[in-house]
């Protein structure tokens, strides 16, 4: 990603920033917490969107579906995910668990698109929509997890014709060997760009790193 030349068309898109992720006391946070800790992911995820935002770049929170009792319970297909998420409530609406970690809060200037049902941001919601009508051609993502509803978003914008940057380290998952499978193994078959919160940041802010 060329900062320079593409920042006024870049946007950064948070995947599920909820507390049943990212606090303790959620109901998945003791399932990413291992990782999460190791690869810095609270303290990555606030420098890209404090960074993104200082240089003009939008932030899209794309977040999952909160729960809602009887959610899934007339469905013909639902996934293993979707019936765990069944079982334990999951980002139930109006919880704790389902609001915005606190110090990932959306801005008046950033966006908040509809709730995806599954993996992928960009099914059955309004993403594409949304991107397009403000002109973005080149998508980061962050937030969790990174091989499931990070891959599966950012696949999807690979399909639609998006430039894809995936931050290794402002995402989580369950084990060392998923993250390693989302970026190593699938991530080059799909995303432009794989890099560190560090990388980013020098791209989007280069005028920091030269006083």
């Amino acid at each position: 990603m060329n900062h320079q030349d593409d920042s006024g068309r870049t946007a950064i898109l948070l995947v599920d920033p909820y507390n049943d992720f990212l606090s303790e006391g959620g109901k998945v946070w003791p399932a990413v917490r291992e990782v999460a800790i190791e690869v810095g992911l609270l303290d990555n995820l606030r420098t890209v969107t404090a960074t993104a935002r200082a240089a003009g770049i939008r932030v899209f929170f794309v977040p999952h579906r909160r729960w809602r009792e009887d959610d899934y319970v007339t469905w013909a297909h639902p996934n293993p995910t979707q019936r765990a998420i069944q079982q334990r409530h999951t980002f139930a609406l109006g919880t704790r668990g389902g609001e915005f970690h606190p110090d990932l809060q959306p801005t008046d200037d950033d966006i908040v698109v509809h709730e995806h049902w599954a993996q992928s941001g960009f099914a059955n919601t309004d993403l594409d929509l949304q991107l397009r009508q403000h002109g973005i051609t080149h998508v980061v993502l962050i937030g969790l997890l990174a091989n499931t509803c990070i891959e599966s978003t950012a696949r999807y914008a690979m399909e639609l014709g998006y430039h894809v940057t995936l931050v290794r380290d402002a995402t989580a998952a369950f084990s060392t060997e998923m993250m390693h499978a989302a970026h190593e193994l699938n991530g080059p078959t799909f995303a432009h760009a794989i890099v560190t919160t560090a990388d980013l940041t020098r791209r989007l802010a280069p005028e920091r790193n030269n006083p």
